[in-house]
């Protein structure tokens, strides 16, 4: 059998997949989400420090 060149692996032009509106668009959902992330992580641990810092009156 003869492999014809081109027809396998990475050797062809790649094809574009997706806009480049559709891949910023999910870039900044995805910074978003990162950022909304950081911010509840911070919320939560500051809380939990006040928390623990006020003394429960007996």
């Amino acid at each position: 059998m003869r492999r014809w060149s081109g027809t396998a692996g990475f050797h062809g032009r790649p094809a574009p997949v997706a806009s480049s509106r559709l891949t910023n668009a999910i870039a900044a959902s995805l910074a978003l989400g990162a950022l909304t992330l950081c911010l509840v992580v911070a919320v939560t641990v500051l809380s939990s420090n006040i928390t623990m810092a006020t003394s429960i009156p007996a």
